[in-house]
C-alpha cells in the first residue's frame, strides 16, 4: 500500500513541477507551488521524516518533469568486480553517477570509474537499462529514475583520494562486501557478469 502512496505522491510532484513550468498564470502559479510543497508533506509522512530533511532530500530541478539518469560501470577481472565505497553511507557499489549534460553516457560512464576508482577503463558496452522504481533498491527513491550499466574492460590504475569515495577494489563477485543497494543490487553485478560470459552487443530492458 505504502509503495501505492510513493507512487501517488511522486505523480502530484511532476504535475507540479510541469505546471509551474508552463502555466502563465499567478494564481496557478501559486496553486502548483502549493502542489509542490504538499507533496514534501506526503513523502515526510510516508518516510517518517521532518519535512525538512524531505525537501533537502530533493534534487533541484525545474522545466518538464522527466527521469532522471544514472550510469554505472562493471570492470570484471576473472570473477572479480571492481566495487568502490561510498563516503556517504560506508557501503560499496559500481562506481558511477548522474548523466551530465554535453556528454554521452558511455563517456560519462569511463570518467566516473576513473574519478571514483582511479583505474582506467575502455570499450562500454550497455548490458542493462533498468528503471528504478521497478526493482528493490532501497531507500525508495522520490524521483523517477533511469539506470543504465555498462560492462567495460580494464586498463589499468590505482585508487586516487576523492571527494565521493574512499576506497576502492575488486571482489569475488559470490563474497560481495555490504553494497550501497540504492545505488547497486547484487543482482545487477551477476546480470553484468552473465552479459559479458554471453559476449552478448544487446541488453536487458526494466
Amino acid at each position: 500500500m505504502s509503495q501505492d502512496w510513493i507512487a501517488f505522491a511522486k505523480q502530484l510532484r511532476s504535475i507540479a513541477q510541469t505546471g509551474q513550468t508552463y502555466t502563465t498564470n499567478k494564481y496557478e502559479l501559486e496553486r502548483y507551488q502549493q502542489l509542490e510543497a504538499l507533496t514534501n508533506q506526503m513523502f515526510a509522512v510516508l518516510s517518517d521524516a521532518p519535512i525538512e530533511k524531505v525537501e533537502n532530500f530533493f534534487i533541484p530541478d525545474a522545466g518538464y518533469a522527466t527521469p532522471k539518469v544514472d550510469v554505472r560501470g562493471a570492470v570484471f577481472v576473472d570473477n572479480r568486480v571492481l566495487l568502490v565505497r561510498e563516503i556517504k553511507d560506508g557501503r560499496w557499489t559500481l562506481p558511477g553517477g548522474w548523466a551530465d549534460v554535453n556528454e554521452g553516457p558511455s563517456s560519462c560512464v569511463l570518467r566516473e570509474i576513473l574519478e571514483e576508482s582511479g583505474r582506467h577503463a575502455s570499450n562500454p558496452r550497455l548490458a542493462m537499462l533498468k528503471d528504478r522504481s521497478l526493482h528493490p533498491y532501497t531507500p525508495v527513491s522520490p524521483d523517477h529514475l533511469y539506470k543504465l550499466f555498462y560492462v567495460c574492460d580494464f586498463e589499468g590504475g590505482e585508487f586516487v583520494p576523492n571527494n565521493e569515495t574512499d576506497a576502492a577494489d575488486f571482489f569475488a563477485i559470490d563474497e560481495l562486501p555490504p553494497l550501497s543497494e540504492g545505488r547497486t543490487l547484487a543482482e545487477d553485478i551477476h546480470q553484468c557478469r552473465a552479459f559479458l560470459e554471453a559476449g552478448a552487443s544487446g541488453s536487458y530492458s526494466d
